[in-house]
């Protein structure tokens, strides 16, 4: 209990003066020493000597002219420069993480990323080796128009016309086969690709055809089906079998026999490498009606095979760990 009654001898102003300043006086109940932010800053202040929590004033301030830790998400445009931001930024708690899905491929590099080794909660002051991972160079692989447009139609039935229309917008991406292809053996005189194309038809009974048909067949295909019925009998049993046989035949009454692959090449990604792969070139005719069918074959090869490309860049100019897969969000 503060004594306000001035004695005799005292001067009334001074008496006021100690006790404004008895009342007004704070004192520190926990001041960190320097900056040191895993303790609180805390004083009393005058209001009944309640505890004011000053914590988050303190680290504004502190944050004022230069932040306290690194944070954001750098979007790049390019794999040079996500490699670039890597180099600037880099730690030895660094990481790449891939993410190899088609639809959406992304490389992003984690400048602060957790350090390696277990953790340890029983730090009194915390995990040591825990990093925020706020700090982070991303960059979206850019799929090729090409690519997107024949994945867009890939195994999708189309119309005469609609087959033809797109057959002559992507005229550019389609190849000839070369006289080895043609021969259909796989020789070490033919290039790598090549004998790759070889296979590929090997498996599947396939044989290529050049761009000047298809863009005949688009024009002119015309399909007659006939139906002839075959019996067959076992001498030996007597037992008789009886077969309808559909056969599709052109205007001039011959079988047809169409080529049922051609070859494309084309980037995965915007501004990269041709792949050349095989495309399946099928029709079904249902009444009056031929639908074809252009199908890629096996293209998460020709995918993987560009990305890993670009992620071994990547890990070689960076030195840096990769994990495929998403980071913890």
């Amino acid at each position: 209990m503060l004594n306000l009654t001035p004695l005799s001898n005292d001067n009334p102003a001074q008496t006021m003066r100690d006790t404004m300043l008895e009342l007004g006086k704070h004192d520190a109940i926990a001041l960190p020493d320097g900056m040191d932010l895993t303790k609180p800053f805390l004083i009393t202040v005058p209001d009944k000597r309640k505890v004011e929590d000053l914590t988050h004033k303190y680290l504004s301030a502190a944050q004022h002219l230069k932040p306290t830790q690194r944070k954001g998400t750098a979007r790049l445009k390019d794999l040079e420069s996500l490699i670039a931001w890597a180099n600037r930024f880099k730690g030895d708690s660094s990481v790449l993480f891939a993410n190899p899905v088609m639809e959406n491929p992304s490389l992003t590099c984690i400048a602060d990323y957790h350090d390696e080794g277990p953790a340890d909660p029983t730090n009194p002051l915390g995990d040591p080796s825990a990093r925020h991972g706020h700090h982070r160079g991303v960059y979206d692989f850019p799929l090729s128009e090409d690519w997107k447009a024949w994945m867009a139609v890939s195994d999708t039935p189309l119309e005469k016309d609609d087959m033809g229309e797109f057959i002559e917008t992507q005229a550019k991406n389609i190849m000839d086969p070369t006289p080895a292809i043609i021969a259909g053996v796989q020789d070490d005189k033919n290039d790598d690709w090549e004998n790759r194309l070889i296979e590929t038809a090997c498996k599947i009974e396939g044989r290529y055809g050049q761009l000047t048909q298809l863009l005949q067949m688009s024009k002119q295909f015309l399909v007659n089906e006939t139906s002839d019925l075959k019996l067959t009998t076992n001498r030996d049993t007597g037992e008789a079998e009886m077969k309808f046989i559909n056969e599709h035949k052109g205007l001039n009454g011959q079988p047809l026999n169409l080529p049922n692959l051609i070859i494309i090449a084309i980037p995965v990604f915007l501004n990269g490498p041709l792949y050349r792969m095989p495309v399946r070139f099928r029709y079904r005719k249902s009444g009056g009606q031929v639908k074809f069918i252009l199908s890629i074959y096996n293209p998460e090869k020709a995918f993987e095979a560009s990305f890993d490309e670009s992620l071994d860049l990547a890990v070689a100019h960076t030195d840096l760990p990769l994990f495929k897969g998403t980071p913890e969000a």
